[in-house]
């Protein structure tokens, strides 16, 4: 069964890919107005989380936001489509990184890397990260169940360069590099809600008290990894610029949970400058509320 479904939607997909952006976006058009207003795919969810975010803004501003968030929703769902061909050229060219020397910096000072992002604006793009660096690049990333489309995207997000591993194995990964010296960048989308039975830490976030994701730093503390954290602005439909900030090259001198506080509180602020471009459909504050009573 997940043979003939392959067979049957990536060819859909693949002549979608092949599509010049000016399509793709056309069609992005036509689609928000079937999934916003026809559809109504997950607009209660996405206007409970504007609601919990900002509970300072006004209904209408907030079904504003949820407008745009859509529009932009869709678009990323297009630029996935994208990615299984885009050219490496293409992707230069709409995903520039203006201080990319923050990298090189700590590459020549021997150091690697956790790079932590979050879900906002296009974080699907960064693959193309690996061929601008001489890192060597990996990402955690959650198996999809088709194992013939799992396949596919490793392929496709792996033709740069970077390489897609499983959460579990990106430790051992850490572990088998550190002890051959060979300087890599392991990426982590941090803040997505951890599972309650593993929350060690809670924190305000944007405005709620929630379970926060603590890997990273645990991470970078274990094996004394220089923490850096990547913020990604869209600029216009199609073109993104993403930006570095070292946040420590000396992780144990802080005290627990703060370097995860930091990339949090410097999260939100990225995603109060433009809300419409963060992933709204995903219940981040599910577990407010259940915090253990001390």
């Amino acid at each position: 069964m997940n043979l003939l479904i392959y067979i049957l939607v990536y060819p859909l997909i693949w002549l979608l890919s092949i599509l010049p952006f000016r399509i793709l976006y056309f069609l992005s058009d036509i689609l928000y107005y079937l999934i916003y207003y026809l559809i109504g795919y997950r607009k209660k969810v996405v206007l409970n989380n504007l609601k919990l975010a900002f509970p300072e803004k006004p209904h209408h501003e907030l079904i504003k936001i949820r407008q745009k968030f859509f529009r932009h929703f869709v678009d990323i769902f297009m630029e996935m489509i994208k990615s299984f061909t885009i050219s490496k050229n293409e992707l230069a060219k709409r995903c520039v990184y203006p201080n990319l020397e923050v990298l090189n910096d700590l590459y020549k000072d021997g150091k690697s890397i956790i790079l932590v992002g979050s879900h906002y604006a296009n974080w699907e793009w960064l693959f193309g990260l690996s061929s601008l660096t001489n890192y060597k690049c990996y990402t955690a990333y959650t198996k999809v169940s088709n194992k013939y489309f799992n396949n596919k995207i490793l392929k496709s997000r792996s033709r740069f360069g970077f390489s897609l591993k499983q959460t579990g194995r990106i430790i051992a990964e850490i572990e088998s590099n550190k002890k051959a010296k060979v300087q890599s960048i392991y990426g982590l989308i941090s803040d997505q809600s951890p599972q309650l039975r593993k929350a060690i830490h809670w924190n305000q976030f944007l405005n709620v008290k929630v379970p926060l994701h603590t890997g990273a730093e645990t991470l970078a503390k274990k094996h004394n990894l220089t923490l850096v954290m990547i913020s990604t602005k869209k600029i216009k439909r199609g073109y993104y610029e993403n930006s570095f900030r070292v946040i420590t090259k000396e992780p144990n001198k802080s005290p627990d949970f703060e370097l995860t506080d930091i990339f949090h509180k410097e999260t939100e602020k990225l995603i109060r400058s433009q809300p419409e471009f963060y992933f709204w459909t995903h219940k981040r504050f599910k577990h407010r509320g259940k915090e253990p009573k001390k």
